[in-house]
């Protein structure tokens, strides 16, 4: 791939506002000196692409659908980065186990990953709807999920997905980069960059 081929198309890190490949092997090769600016590289990237265009949208303009079809592939994308796949081929509602049975944030789903998986993950990209009497909300005061309806508030899941986000990002800045984090991370962008040569 390039050097010039751009990971990030919106930074504060660099001059140009674009975050490279050339950046990215940059900051790998100034070692402990460098993690922060790729782990905030890695933050923006993700807000980029998923938490952005939701959180720009005026309220009138917003959609669970949508929003819940977004924070799902941020998961799957998340995953594989906190797991070190190259990819989620073939382990797709592995990710999504993993995923709530770690993440203190989203605790009320833990034990309800493969229904969410399949009846949430799989009904909207599948189906274009949930699936086995699953609904998502928007309404103001309803809790972010409601175990009785299978009733997720779709607002509170992005937001609360920005929160695990910035958390990772977080964590990676305090890891040494011999970590077990790192080497995650590190075993996935590098077929990210992979993946951009074709």
């Amino acid at each position: 791939m390039p050097d010039d081929t751009i990971l990030c198309w919106k930074s504060s890190l660099t001059p140009s506002g674009h975050v490279t490949v050339a950046d990215y092997k940059a900051w790998r090769a100034e070692g402990e000196k460098g993690k922060a600016k790729i782990a905030e590289f890695f933050r923006e990237r993700i807000r980029e692409r998923y938490i952005d265009p939701v959180v720009a949208l005026n309220a009138d303009k917003k959609n669970g659908f949508s929003i819940m079809a977004l924070s799902c592939l941020m998961i799957e994308t998340y995953e594989t980065f906190r797991q070190g796949w190259p990819s989620s081929d073939n382990k797709s509602a592995l990710a999504f186990c993993y995923f709530f049975d770690r993440e203190a944030l989203f605790a009320a789903f833990r034990g309800r990953c493969r229904n969410f998986y399949a009846n949430v993950r799989c009904g909207i990209l599948h189906q274009g709807e949930t699936t086995g009497a699953w609904q998502i909300t928007r309404e103001s005061g309803e809790p972010l999920f409601n175990p009785a309806t299978n009733t997720i508030h779709a607002t509170q899941f992005h937001a609360k997905m920005a929160e695990v986000i910035d958390n990772y990002r977080d964590e990676l800045i305090g890891s040494p980069l011999t970590s077990k984090i790192w080497a995650h991370f590190t075993r996935k962008m590098k077929a990210t960059i992979d993946n951009c040569e074709g």
